[in-house]
């Protein structure tokens, strides 16, 4: 069974390899495209191809179409272009080829747009934080005046973004200036902030947020069109080094529960959790393997086999292994040379 994963992000590295020792029959053949021709992952599939550069969505749409006839690809694992890949299956079946989606077109644009994500987000174990979108300097100073006295620290973030890119803690005391000669990550002075925005007029969705500053939980999960197959929690530590703990808190699955049914999520995804106040909030779900997959897999069931199995074969053909609750792992990196 030919099986292709398309540009995505540096997890399908992990994803491959753990598909790989799994398939000990070697059922699945298992291909992957990049524009870097150097992109790690090309080093164990069994088959790789370059994609070309430059081209609009709908040509990167036609570009894979054409790939999956010419290849004769049966599952296609889409990461590039995959919310309007998701609402296109039909037409990829009319060639052989499934796709495996995280979620249908509507329930991924959905995901991606945080604003709209946490306004009808309805998870009473894990509510979001309290948050004010803005595009103008007024929509910030009216949402601040509005949490900034129920909360001792506020942050933003852009409404759409992967990585953490565009957060920030509002820091009211110190310039941006001096916060990076402190080596403070992640901080920007308050007025700083409000001067350049105001410079900018108008600017793409931005959430104003109550920071939370608790543990942050990351739940690597494997979803059947809605039900949650397995879900393996990681808490991460509050100081680098220490490793990070398999942690099957009771709340969590249920909240990550919840959400999959709600969104009919599929195939591997990732939910994030974090506490503030001693109470435990959404952050976000990334419709997508997480850059921690393998350590998640460490514990246990190999996510990404269970995915791939599943869709393929159907769940009931997949042994789910047991968590191994309570264990602390760690990724280590080794150099290579590239080829």
């Amino acid at each position: 069974m030919r099986v292709w994963f398309n540009r995505t992000f540096s997890s399908v590295y992990s994803a491959i390899n753990l598909i790989r020792e799994a398939d000990v029959e070697g059922r699945f053949h298992l291909i992957y495209s990049n524009a870097n021709p150097h992109a790690a992952a090309a080093r164990v599939a069994h088959e790789f191809h370059e994609e070309p550069s430059g081209l609009d969505k709908d040509a990167y749409i036609d570009w894979c179409l054409d790939f999956c006839r010419t290849q004769r690809v049966d599952i296609f694992v889409p990461g590039k272009a995959s919310t309007a890949l998701a609402g296109l299956h039909a037409r990829f079946a009319a060639l052989g080829t499934r796709v495996l989606s995280a979620a249908a077109q509507d329930a991924l644009e959905l995901i991606h747009d945080k604003a709209r994500f946490y306004a009808a987000a309805d998870v009473p174990g894990a509510p979001v934080a309290q948050f004010r979108p803005f595009e103008t300097l007024a929509q910030f100073d009216a949402g601040h005046a509005e949490l900034r006295p129920r909360h001792a620290q506020l942050c933003v973030k852009p409404s759409n973004s992967v990585f953490g890119l565009g957060f920030a803690i509002l820091d009211e005391k110190r310039s941006s200036a001096a916060l990076l000669i402190a080596g403070a990550e992640y901080h920007i002075g308050l007025d700083d902030f409000r001067r350049g925005i105001g410079e900018l007029g108008e600017f793409r969705t931005m959430l104003l947020m109550e920071y939370l500053d608790g543990h942050e939980y990351s739940v690597d999960c494997v979803g059947d069109a809605g039900r949650l197959v397995c879900a393996i929690a990681r808490k991460k530590p509050m100081k680098a080094g220490q490793g990070q703990l398999i942690d099957m808190r009771a709340d969590i699955l249920d909240a990550t529960a919840r959400l999959t049914r709600t969104h009919k999520l599929n195939g591997v995804f990732n939910v994030q959790f974090r506490e503030g106040a001693g109470e435990l909030r959404l952050l976000e779900i990334n419709p997508r393997m997480s850059g921690g997959i393998g350590m998640a897999c460490v514990a246990g069931p190999n996510l990404p086999w269970i995915a791939l199995k599943g869709f393929a074969d159907g769940f009931d053909q997949v042994a789910v292994p047991a968590v191994r609750n309570g264990i602390r792992v760690a990724e280590l990196s080794a150099a290579t040379e590239l080829t």
